[in-house]
C-alpha cells in the first residue's frame, strides 16, 4: 500500500503528510483499518517504543461555567445531573491525585470549569501544585483552568506547574458553531501564553460532534503548527441534557482511523487517548495503544472511565508497558529543543509552506472524492453509517474529587 508506506516513510522522518493523505486515512475503509493501524503503529513505536504514559485527572472545580461550549457537561446551561461544587483545597486536590499516582500515573491534570482563573484562582492552583509536589517528587503537574491573562502562564511555571492544557477542539472554520462566548483565537492566544512561559503546551481535539473529515484535518495541523508536546484526543462523550446529546457520529473503526491521522501529522508529540475511548472505542481500546502513547487512568472530569486496573491489565495484556516516573516521554530531540516550540525546522512545523497549513490554497479541501490516494487502500465510496446510541456507557461520576466516596484509580 504506497500511501501507508509513504506515511511511515515521513513519519519517521518527522515529515508533514500532505492533506490529501492525511484525509485519505480518514477515508480507508474498515477492511482496512487493521493495515492502518500497522502502519501508524510503526511511527509509534519508533519515538515511543511500547511505553504507556498514564495520567490522572483531578477536577478542582465542577459545574457552574459561564461559558455555553456545546460539547461539555458543564456549561451554561447545562441540564446533565454532573457533580457541582466548588474549589477543592489543596489537601484535598492532593488526596485525590495520591490515588491516581498510586495507581502509576506520572502526571496530573488539575483541571477547573470556567472561563479562565482569577489571579486569586492561580493563588489556589498554585496552593494545590506546591501541596501536590511536596507528597510526590517527581510528578507532573499539568493545569487546565481556561483563558490566560498575562502572567498567569509565569505564575504558574513558578509555582512548580510542569504543562499546561488547552485543547482548540474543533477547526478555526467551524468553531463558532460549537461555542459563542469566546472564539478559536482565544484558544491559540492561550496556547502560545503557555508556550512563551515555558511550560510544556498540551493542546488537542474532540471528535464526534458532525465535523467533515476536512475539519478533522483543519484542526490537527492547526495543532501541528502550534507545536504542542501532548495532543489530548477526545470522543464527545453526548452527555444528556447538553446540544449535542444526540450526536452518535463515530465508531470504533473511526476513531481508530482519527488517531492514526493524527500519529501521522504529529509522529513524535505524545498523543493521548482521553475522554470517551470506553464508549466509542469500548473492546477495540488496545488496538488503541498502537496509535496513542498516553491515556487517562480512571475516572475523567464529570463522566466515569473504565476501573485503573482493567486499564493496567489492558495496557499489559496488549503487550505494552506502563512509562515510569524516570522515564522521559518525549523524544530526545524534542526535549533538548527546550520542549519543541519553533525548534523543528526540519520537521516542517512553523510556517510549513507548500504544507498545506493555514490558507489550505491548493491543498485538495473539499475536493477528496476519492482522489488523491495512493496506492491499494480501499477508499469508503458511502458516507460511514452514524454508531448505535450507547447511552448505556455514558455514566455520571459521582465518585472522587468533590465526594466522600473513594476515586476510581
Amino acid at each position: 500500500m504506497d500511501l501507508l508506506n509513504t506515511l511511515v516513510d515521513k513519519g519517521l522522518r518527522r515529515e508533514l503528510p500532505t492533506r490529501d493523505e492525511a484525509l485519505a486515512v480518514l477515508a480507508t475503509s474498515d477492511d482496512d483499518v487493521l493495515d492502518v493501524v500497522a502502519a501508524a503503529g510503526k511511527v509509534r513505536r519508533h519515538w515511543f517504543g511500547r511505553r504507556v504514559k498514564l495520567n490522572y485527572l483531578v477536577n478542582l472545580k465542577s459545574g457552574l461555567c459561564p461559558e455555553d461550549c456545546s460539547y461539555c457537561s458543564q456549561r451554561l446551561g447545562s441540564k446533565a445531573d454532573i457533580l457541582k461544587y466548588t474549589w477543592l483545597k489543596p489537601d484535598q486536590a492532593s488526596q485525590a491525585a495520591a490515588a491516581g499516582l498510586a495507581g502509576g500515573a506520572k502526571r496530573v491534570c488539575l483541571v477547573a470549569s470556567g472561563r479562565g482563573p482569577t489571579d486569586r484562582d492561580v493563588d489556589r492552583v498554585s496552593d494545590t501544585i506546591k501541596a501536590i509536589k511536596d507528597q510526590n517528587e517527581n510528578v507532573e503537574v499539568c493545569a487546565c483552568l481556561g483563558l490566560l491573562s498575562d502572567g498567569q502562564a509565569e505564575r504558574l511555571r513558578e509555582a512548580g506547574a510542569d504543562a499546561y492544557n488547552h485543547n482548540l477542539n474543533t477547526s478555526e472554520g467551524t468553531y463558532g458553531d460549537i461555542t459563542t462566548t469566546h472564539t478559536y483565537a482565544d484558544r491559540v492566544d492561550t496556547v502560545q501564553k503557555a508556550h512563551a512561559a515555558g511550560l510544556s503546551a498540551c493542546s488537542g481535539l474532540i471528535a464526534g460532534m458532525g465535523e467533515s473529515d476536512e475539519d478533522l484535518v483543519d484542526v490537527v495541523y492547526s495543532l501541528r503548527e502550534l507545536d504542542p508536546d501532548s495532543v489530548p484526543v477526545n470522543f464527545l462523550i453526548p452527555f444528556e441534557g447538553t446540544p449535542l446529546a444526540k450526536e452518535w457520529n463515530l465508531t470504533p473503526q473511526r476513531c481508530l482511523r482519527i488517531l492514526a491521522m493524527v500519529r501521522f501529522v504529529c509522529p513524535d508529540v505524545e498523543v493521548r487517548i482521553a475522554g470517551g475511548r470506553e464508549v466509542h472505542l469500548r473492546t477495540m481500546q488496545p488496538l488503541a495503544l498502537n496509535l496513542a502513547n498516553s491515556i487517562f487512568l480512571g475516572d475523567y472530569l464529570t463522566s466515569e472511565g473504565q476501573a485503573g486496573k482493567a486499564d493496567l491489565d489492558m495496557i499489559a495484556d496488549a503487550g505494552f508497558e506502563v512509562e515510569g516516573a524516570g522515564e522521559v516521554t518525549l523524544p530526545e530531540h524534542r526535549v533538548t529543543a527546550g520542549a519543541g516550540c519553533g525548534a523543528h525546522a526540519e520537521a516542517g512545523c512553523g510556517s510549513h509552506e507548500g504544507g498545506g497549513c493555514g490558507s489550505h490554497e491548493g491543498a485538495g479541501c473539499g475536493s477528496h472524492e476519492g482522489g488523491g490516494v495512493c496506492g491499494s487502500v480501499k477508499v469508503q465510496a458511502e458516507q460511514e453509517q452514524p454508531a448505535e446510541a450507547r447511552t448505556d456507557l455514558v455514566a455520571v461520576r459521582r465518585r472522587g474529587a468533590g465526594t466522600d466516596l473513594a476515586p476510581n484509580a
